[in-house]
């Protein structure tokens, strides 16, 4: 099934149609700068402007950097405070015309990389990490979601985590590789200690460059780069969305 796949972030909004049978894009990606102020409407607009680039009129899915129950937002991580309570699916599906499902953009990623990527043949505790501007945490059970874990928000030390070991926080800082490295360290082995789960999948902006900072990663879960890239977002939303149309619930790998 083809499924126009969004990816929404702070600084762009990108996506393209999805081969939802292979896990691959069917065209190059378009990239449309995140307004500012990133308010509901004007992201809206980019989003019809993105469906109409391709000519869209299936089934869409996207990511939202959020809190996301049933398509509503409940928090606005490196948006606009005014998508709390918006009802994101619903708007998106009133600019667009499509059939629409909204997802966590970490736990989109997550679904993409445990349906094709580093997580495909792991039926234990897997945790997917996106570190970017600030850290998307996924984690999954036996190939279940559990959605909206937020995680990047979690205290190490007295620190929220995505504060001090993000990828921005690494440029904020002027950090080494190495010296990054040991920061990320500190916050998984904090995660590998309240649940103890058998992979991490490292993505984000930070997977295209793994052999800066894998060598320095040390853990007690196996650790691997997210195979998916910075196609994941795109790609597992595109999922979910399949998976709505199909009458299955969109975040779970397995039919119920």
């Amino acid at each position: 099934m083809q499924v126009l796949g969004l990816d929404i972030g702070g600084s762009g909004i990108k996506g393209a149609p999805v081969d939802t049978d292979k896990g691959e894009l069917m065209a190059e990606r378009h990239r449309i700068a995140t307004p500012d102020p990133s308010k509901p409407e004007a992201v809206a607009d980019v989003i019809a402007e993105i469906a109409a680039f391709f000519n869209w009129t299936g089934p869409l899915g996207s990511t939202f950097p959020a809190v996301i129950k049933e398509g509503v937002a409940h928090t606005a991580a490196n948006v606009d405070k005014s998508w709390i309570g918006t009802d994101a699916a619903g708007l998106i599906r009133e600019r667009t015309g499509c059939a629409t499902v909204v997802l966590n953009d970490a736990d989109a990623a997550g679904l993409a990389e445990m349906q094709f990527g580093a997580g495909r043949e792991e039926h234990g505790v897997v945790m997917m990490l996106t570190f970017g501007t600030g850290i998307g945490t996924a984690l999954f059970v036996a190939q279940r979601l559990v959605p909206n874990l937020e995680l990047g928000h979690m205290d190490v030390k007295g620190r929220e985590g995505e504060s001090f070991a993000s990828d921005a926080a690494r440029k904020r800082d002027d950090l080494s590789w190495e010296k990054w490295a040991q920061r990320a360290n500190e916050y998984l082995q904090a995660l590998d200690a309240l649940f103890w789960p058998d992979l991490f999948v490292i993505g984000g902006g930070i997977s295209n460059k793994p052999e800066k900072w894998l060598p320095h990663i040390e853990t007690r879960a196996r650790v691997e780069v997210a195979q998916m890239r910075n196609e994941a977002g795109m790609i597992g939303a595109a999922l979910a969305a399949r998976r709505m149309v199909e009458g299955h619930p969109p975040t779970c790998l397995l039919d119920e």
